[in-house]
């Protein structure tokens, strides 16, 4: 606000950018991918997990738009996006997402801690390769650099692939199910 002290105001999300593991390129979300991403998630075995059902090219380029924004309209959430590119042929395979919020202080020096809710999808074409684990791994790592405190995952029961993934990110199921999903964190709560 105008007048109003620069301390005041909540920092800048942080900014996606462009990450590399031995297989895969992470490119920050763009409008552009959405013709090239509409035929990897139009199946709908991929819903099995998530719900919904796959979006034609019309709202997927919607979602994308908002979604490269790289915050909430009002602020509250950063969204870091990333399409997953296999390097060998240059193929979209997947994507890695991080919603980020900020925890209320808790006395430390650092002042208010981020926390990351972390997602994945790989196309049903690709799966069983290890993409979505590598792609998440880059992402969390990279998460953990830029001061990141707290990583965490919302899986459905049942979902041994993406259950593998978050114990690979080192985070480990707690008791709290929200919405069909269960909590998993690094402390386990």
């Amino acid at each position: 606000m105008p007048g109003q002290p620069l301390s005041d105001q909540p920092p800048p999300w942080l900014a996606a950018v462009p990450l590399a593991t031995p297989r895969l390129s992470l490119e920050p979300l763009r409008v552009e991918h959405a013709p090239e991403a509409v035929s990897v998630f139009d199946d709908v075995r991929l819903h099995t997990w998530t719900g919904g059902t796959p979006a034609p090219l019309t709202q997927l380029e919607a979602r994308y738009a908002r979604q490269s924004a790289g915050r909430s309209p009002d602020g509250s959430q950063g969204w870091l996006n990333w399409m997953l590119r296999r390097t060998s042929d240059g193929l979209l395979i997947g994507t890695v997402q991080a919603t980020l919020y900020r925890r209320p202080a808790t006395g430390d020096a650092t002042g208010d801690a981020i926390e990351a809710s972390l997602a994945w999808v790989v196309g049903v074409d690709h799966q069983g390769a290890g993409y979505g684990r590598e792609g998440a791994l880059a992402m969390a790592s990279w998460l953990r650099a830029q001061g990141v405190g707290k990583l965490v995952a919302h899986i459905r029961p049942g979902h041994d692939a993406s259950a593998g993934i978050a114990q690979a990110l080192g985070l480990r199921a707690s008791t709290v199910v929200a919405d069909g999903e269960v909590r998993w964190s690094e402390s386990g709560t």
